[in-house]
This record gives structure tokens, C-alpha cells and sequence, in this order.
């Protein structure tokens, strides 16, 4: 006997929309660094589904693991800033090949040097800083930005509830103790 359904499950459309992410590996530092690639799955999975990002429709995403050199470059070409960043975000346009089935969000992309240095002044956990900043990138993606106050209270309070879903301390309060120490 089929069970009822209730709600939006009972409807055509999907609420549950699912993220691909891709690890792209560009600098051996991360892999000897011991980066966790599946913690950086997850975060961006968590990003897109507590964000919204989903709209019904499965996304994918790339992460893309660069070197300062790579990122300097990269942040010269599209932001004229001749200096590396931690973490860039590169949304996708329409003439972006997808996958079949997929709409393509974009790129998150880290520079590993300026990302470890930043995890160690802080007293973070290199792996859990990276989920931080591929979360910040993701919701770049899918429309946040920190351009105004409000906005970066909104944004940092769901960087801060989609890393609490994966048990990472939240990285704001730690800078702050960090910073005052």
C-alpha cells in the first residue's frame, strides 16, 4: 500500500537539489598539507542547500585548490589587485559549458600560502579555515556579498550556521580571542 504524501513532497518538484563539487588540485601543497577534500565537499553542499542555491535545480561547482602565484594572477586579470587573496569566487556565465542536467554555479578558488598563513595567525585548523572559505565563496555564488554592514551580518551568520551543521567552531569568534591574546 503506498504511503500518503504531504507537503512539497507531494508536488513535482524537488526542494532537495543537490550540488556536484569538483576538487581541482593545482598546488601539492594542499595534498601535503593533509587537506580534507571531502570536508570541503561537504561545506560547499552545506553552503548551497542552506542558502537557497538549489532553486530546484542540481548545480555544480569547482573548487579549485591554487598556489599565491596562480591566485595573485588570477586577482590581477579579473579585480586589478596585484596581490594574492585567500579566496576567490568566479561565477559562472550562460555560455559556460554544464553537465547534462546541471547548472553551473562557478569557481571557488584558494591560494594555499596566504591560506595557511592566515590558519596559523588565527590558531585555526588549516582544513577547518579552507571549509570556511570554500562556504564564503559558495554563497558568493549563489548572490551574497558582504558589500554593506547588514549584508556581511547576514553572511556571516550563515557562514556561521552551515559551519555549525559541520562541527567547525565558529571561525569568527576564534579570530577575535586570537587577536586578542
Amino acid at each position: 500500500m503506498a504511503e500518503p504524501m504531504n507537503g512539497p513532497a507531494s508536488s513535482n518538484r524537488r526542494s532537495d537539489a543537490l550540488l556536484s563539487v569538483e576538487v581541482v588540485l593545482r598546488s601539492g601543497d594542499w595534498d601535503a598539507a593533509g587537506i580534507d577534500q571531502d570536508l570541503l565537499k561537504r561545506a560547499a553542499r552545506n553552503a548551497f542547500s542552506v542558502a537557497g542555491g538549489g532553486k530546484n535545480t542540481d548545480a555544480e561547482v569547482a573548487v579549485v585548490l591554487c598556489d599565491d602565484a596562480e591566485v595573485r594572477q588570477l586577482n590581477a586579470t579579473w579585480r586589478n589587485t596585484d596581490r594574492p587573496t585567500n579566496v576567490l569566487s568566479f561565477p559562472a556565465t550562460d555560455d559556460m559549458p554544464a553537465q547534462i542536467g546541471l547548472r553551473t554555479l562557478g569557481d571557488v578558488v584558494l591560494a594555499f600560502e596566504t591560506v595557511a598563513a592566515e590558519a596559523r595567525t588565527a590558531g585555526l585548523d588549516l582544513n577547518h579555515h579552507a571549509a570556511h572559505l570554500v562556504v564564503h565563496g559558495v554563497l558568493h555564488l549563489v548572490g551574497y556579498d558582504h558589500e554593506t554592514d547588514e549584508d556581511a551580518r547576514q553572511m556571516e551568520g550563515l557562514e556561521r550556521r552551515i559551519l555549525s551543521g559541520l562541527a567547525i567552531a565558529d571561525p569568527y569568534a576564534v579570530a577575535a580571542v586570537a587577536e586578542s591574546a
